[in-house]
């Protein structure tokens, strides 16, 4: 029996030039490979755009008090609408290729088990229309990373776990910070396998600004994430692919790697239990574990190749 993956997207509005060519990318990229695509929310643009690309689009979605869709309302319609075996939530501006088929087969394999997949991301500027009809085009794609891209060593853009997944998320905003950190923490919480598929599934994303958020700024500078902080629990819950317990690597699965980051991240959250100081010596001790592993991945720039003992990410079925 084939395998089956549903996506769940809620786009940003198509009304800014970049932001409607890089979703309109990644939406043609999903179907491409034959993923079952929902579009949630009415933002302007959406539903002309899930119509013209023969995708399904469900407009109402519970929203916050800043009116921003919440990612527990679109799991949950996810769950009843769609038909996937796996369900993946994804932001709107993210690329992969038919590697993620690949990896999904050997997913399957520990389907018994819970488990919750992310990895990271290559950030690269696109500026025109991409195709993916045409033979090669993964390689193409991979060739357009190793030239110009960069590995991102915070953002978590998609979240990949079997549909029958017992999740029961807070009320946390989309496209906002501490969604993905819950998530990761979460599944340590219940004790799934959290899986870095870094390796084995490569997740190109095309950056963009930050003018349709108030005032021009990063999300992570609002109201809305410290309120998605406060529902995930604290700032001490705001795990990343460090605390990962597993990796994901042709096509097996086994446990993450030790790193130097590990400790050093183990300090920082426990630090952070109270949340982040006003002043005191917990403040300049955090400071310092974060100027401390900040300055070892600059120092280091290819560190991820002896990490995930790798020279480059799966770019093929």
């Amino acid at each position: 029996m084939a395998l089956s993956i549903t996506v769940a997207t809620s786009p940003k509005p198509f009304t800014d030039p970049l932001i409607r060519l890089i979703q309109t990318n990644a939406l043609r990229n999903w179907t491409a490979l034959g993923l079952e695509v929902l579009v949630f929310g009415d933002e302007e643009g959406v539903a002309e755009a899930a119509k013209s690309l023969g995708i399904r689009h469900l407009p109402h979605v519970a929203r916050n008090a800043w009116g921003t869709p919440l990612l527990s309302d679109i799991l949950r319609q996810a769950r009843v609408q769609g038909q996937g075996d796996w369900v993946m939530l994804a932001n709107a501006d993210i690329l992969f290729t038919p590697c993620l088929w690949r990896a999904v087969e050997a997913l399957e394999q520990h389907r018994a088990a819970p488990c919750i997949v992310t990895g990271r991301r290559w950030d690269v500027d696109v500026q025109s229309p991409l195709t993916f009809d045409e033979a090669g085009w993964p390689q193409r794609l991979w060739e357009r990373v190793a030239r110009q891209g960069r590995l991102n060593l915070q953002g978590m853009d998609y979240f990949l776990f079997p549909r029958d997944l017992p999740l029961d998320m807070p009320p946390l905003a989309i496209g906002r910070a501490g969604w993905d950190n819950w998530m990761i923490y979460h599944g340590r919480q219940q004790g799934w396998k959290v899986i870095d598929a870094t390796p084995d599934i490569l997740v190109v994303h095309q950056n963009h600004h930050y003018r349709h958020l108030p005032g021009g700024q990063p999300h992570y500078k609002l109201d809305e994430t410290r309120e998605n902080v406060r529902l995930a629990g604290g700032e001490d819950k705001m795990y990343t692919l460090w605390e990962a317990t597993h990796l994901l690597k042709e096509g097996r699965v086994r446990p993450a790697p030790w790193h130097p980051m590990k400790p050093l991240r183990r300090l920082e959250l426990w630090l952070l239990r109270d949340g982040f100081p006003e002043r005191g010596w917990k403040r300049v001790l955090i400071r310092w574990v974060r100027r401390k592993w900040q300055a070892a991945l600059v120092r280091n720039p290819d560190w991820w190749k002896r990490y995930y003992r790798m020279a480059v990410p799966c770019v093929s079925v």
